[in-house]
């Protein structure tokens, strides 16, 4: 599956690596911290960028989840999860990023 980066994205990892390069470190040891898979920290990831309203984070972690193993009806029940907790227009907002990230692969 190839996925193309935003932009934004791609230039603030090329103008600040160092920043970059500890966000990785810090990624993966959160990872290391914990038992759970892959594929359900990107899940819980999907969660809280819609959430949170962060569209490009939840299209990344969206590509991550399924690169990861779940299934696009994986993502798109995470994100109908959000319904109850934060209201159905984040939710149709999220599963429309989602669609949109996964349209593309």
């Amino acid at each position: 599956m190839k996925e193309k980066l935003p932009k934004h994205f791609t230039e603030f990892v090329e103008k600040y690596p160092k920043i970059w390069d500890a966000h990785q470190k810090l990624t993966e040891a959160c990872a290391e911290s914990c038992s759970l898979d892959r594929k359900t920290r990107e899940l819980i990831k999907v969660a809280i960028s819609g959430t949170a309203g962060q569209e490009t984070a939840l299209q990344r972690h969206a590509l991550m989840a399924v690169q990861a193993g779940a299934a696009d009806e994986d993502v798109y029940q995470t994100i109908l999860l959000l319904i109850t907790t934060v209201g159905f227009p984040q939710a149709s907002a999220a599963i429309k990023w989602a669609q949109k990230a996964l349209a593309a692969t």
